[in-house]
């Protein structure tokens, strides 16, 4: 599951809206928003994200976070360390080949030694 995808349930949820009206009233069909719920999809466009925001009534902070969340939402991340040093090189390597092993108060702490707020 991506952020956006975290968020975007959790909105369904609370207003007690099934995948299949929220799809109908966004003109998408409920299998991409499942998709893009359970991380099988790139990031949503932009224009997506603002017709969530208005399906919710999200506005300010609330759809500034949603749009931040797209951004941070692509399931298949690539790093680009060229000319960076062979440590970075390495980290990133490393990251991507046991991110799926890490538990998830690892993956807390990372996220704060980089200065971003917990999950």
């Amino acid at each position: 599951m991506t952020p956006f995808g975290e968020r975007l349930r959790a909105l369904r949820e609370a207003r007690g809206t099934t995948l299949s009206e929220l799809a109908a009233a966004l003109q998408v069909s409920a299998a991409y928003l499942s998709a893009l719920e359970h991380g099988r999809r790139g990031r949503p466009s932009a224009g997506l994200v603002h017709q969530v925001n208005e399906y919710f009534g999200l506005i300010w902070d609330e759809a500034e976070e949603l749009a931040a969340l797209a951004r941070l939402s692509h399931p298949r991340v690539v790093v680009d360390t060229a000319g960076l040093s062979p440590a970075a090189t390495r980290l990133a390597n490393e990251l991507a080949r046991r991110i799926r092993d890490l538990p998830e108060a690892r993956v807390a702490a990372l996220l704060a030694l980089l200065g971003e707020p917990p999950p």
